[in-house]
C-alpha cells in the first residue's frame, strides 16, 4: 500500500509542479517538476503509514 500510494503522491506531484514550472520556462518546469515528484512521494507514503499502510 505503501508503494502504490507513494507511486500516485509523485505523480500527482510531478504533474502539479509541472504546470507551475511551465509558466516559467521548459528547465523551470523539469526542476519543480522533480520538487513535485519528491512532495507527492513523501506526502503519499505519509497517508499510506496513516491508513496502515
Amino acid at each position: 500500500m505503501k508503494a502504490m500510494l507513494g507511486f500516485i503522491g509523485a505523480t500527482i506531484g510531478s504533474t502539479i509542479g509541472w504546470y507551475i514550472g511551465a509558466q516559467v520556462g521548459i528547465m523551470t518546469a523539469v526542476l519543480v517538476s522533480g520538487v513535485g515528484t519528491g512532495v507527492g512521494l513523501w506526502y503519499g507514503r505519509k497517508k499510506a503509514v496513516e491508513y496502515g499502510g
